[in-house]
């Protein structure tokens, strides 16, 4: 029988696009346009660097997010939690939409964008991994990778519809006008992004596996403890395979479309579109990564996007330097869309198999969200340097993204693909088990 998508896969996706909007809408704006409003006037380098700055402190917040989130998750449900992390995102965006300017109200500005921005991050902290197990335990076991990579189509959703919603604003008005005010309705409509994902999620059912553990009391009250005593050996790999795809989405979405505006000139909008074309390519090539995994393994899916990535981080650049478009375009394709989907569908299907039911929700948060602080979080700002210090040389942002990358095809050789999968291809029992 076809692998099958579930109704609660469905719900906590488009749940998850709405979402993701708020989130990923602050790093179009971090590379295009904070830097202008919320830093001093000067030096372009110091207030890109400091906006980068900014975007990385979200992801520093997501670890205390996800692990509280996540204990809550394990205790309360994911359902409730989802819910919850909907709101902190709304309100946080809306908020960012009405802050004054640095001119305006002078250090208050940036202090403000920073508090606003840990919000943001609290409330994504927990807001993937709820929507990745939520529909993973609603599947079946056979079509599980199909079902756990779903939320990843709704990141690139929200993402696609957030950055389209930017540009369109940007197109629609002058320079002075959009820098003075437009930027702010893209995070306004916030307000009716919450409203709309309140709507959607209302009608998801919680996981029944989690909800049978409860029953037959194999939840736990104390379910961080319960990782460490009896899962502290699947957290390093978990880690990991978590490098990465922060390393694949953030280096092109957030630090390229900078590169592009600062180093290499182009108009804002060619970053921009190249962006919104990679994202509706997902739409495509993230069910066929999903559907990968459960057809060929977990692993050798993850290890072809990681490796993939570090051989193209050089030529990704030595596309975007011809500032041609259309060549542009083909970076973000390669780069941020096929390897990128290969990566995310296996780290989000292995990640629903790695922990038990019972604290499951804060062993995926705990090490996901400390790998996205380190390295989603600190990879724009740290490409920004390298090149800064390095001249403009981006052979070194190359060298060290490609060495990131290969960390996750080594965490994928220490997890274990599923029982089924392990008999049908003999793989060996690996330290996971």
């Amino acid at each position: 029988m076809a692998p099958r998508i579930s109704r609660a896969t469905v719900g906590s996706t488009v749940g998850t696009a709405l979402e993701w909007y708020d989130f990923s809408l602050y790093g179009t704006a971090a590379a295009l346009v904070l830097p202008q409003v919320f830093f001093p006037a000067g030096d372009p380098a110091a207030a890109t660097l400091s906006s980068l700055a900014t975007f990385a402190v979200g992801f520093f917040a997501r670890p205390v997010g996800g692990v509280i989130i996540g204990i809550l998750g394990d205790r309360v449900g994911r359902r409730t939690m989802l819910f919850a992390t909907l709101m902190l995102m709304a309100v946080a965006s809306t908020l960012i939409g009405v802050l004054p300017s640095y001119a305006t109200a002078g250090v208050f500005a940036p202090i403000a964008l920073v508090l606003l921005r840990v919000v943001q991050g609290l409330g994504a902290g927990g807001e993937y991994a709820g929507a990745m197990l939520l529909s993973a335990e609603h599947a079946e076991t056979r079509a599980r990778g199909l079902n756990a990579s779903a939320p990843t189509l709704g990141n690139a959703v929200g993402s696609l519809v957030a950055t389209g919603v930017f540009f369109l604003t940007s197109a629609l008005m002058s320079e002075e006008d959009f820098l003075a005010y437009g930027w702010r309705l893209p995070f306004l409509l916030s307000c009716l992004v919450g409203v709309a994902g309140v709507i959607v999620r209302i009608k998801v059912p919680d996981s029944p596996e989690f909800e049978r553990a409860k029953d037959e009391g194999r939840s736990t009250r104390a379910p961080l403890r319960a990782l460490f005593a009896t899962s502290g050996r699947k957290i390093l790999p978990g880690m990991l395979i978590s490098v990465a795809p922060n390393v694949i989405s953030y280096l092109p979405s957030v630090y390229a479309l900078s590169y592009l505006a600062d180093e290499v000139g182009t108009a804002a909008w060619v970053g921009l579109v190249g962006i919104v074309i990679a994202n509706a390519c997902k739409i495509v090539t993230v069910p066929v990564a999903g559907l990968l995994c459960d057809r060929y393994g977990r692993r050798p899916v993850m290890m072809t996007g990681a490796t993939a990535a570090a051989l193209l981080f050089y030529p990704f650049f030595f596309l975007l330097d011809t500032g041609t478009p259309v060549l542009i375009w083909a970076a973000f394709v390669l780069v941020y869309t096929l390897c990128n989907d290969l990566t995310l569908a296996s780290q989000a299907t292995m990640m629903s198999e790695l922990f038990p039911v019972g604290f499951r929700y804060t062993g995926v948060t705990f090490t996901r969200e400390i790998a996205g602080a380190i390295v989603g979080g600190c990879i724009p700002f740290a490409a920004a340097a390298l090149g800064t210090a390095s001249g403009g040389q981006t052979w070194p942002i190359a060298l060290v993204c490609g060495l990131l990358c290969l960390l996750s095809v080594l965490g994928a050789r220490f997890i274990a693909e599923p029982e089924h999968l392990r008999r049908e291809a003999r793989v060996p029992v690996s330290i996971s088990d």
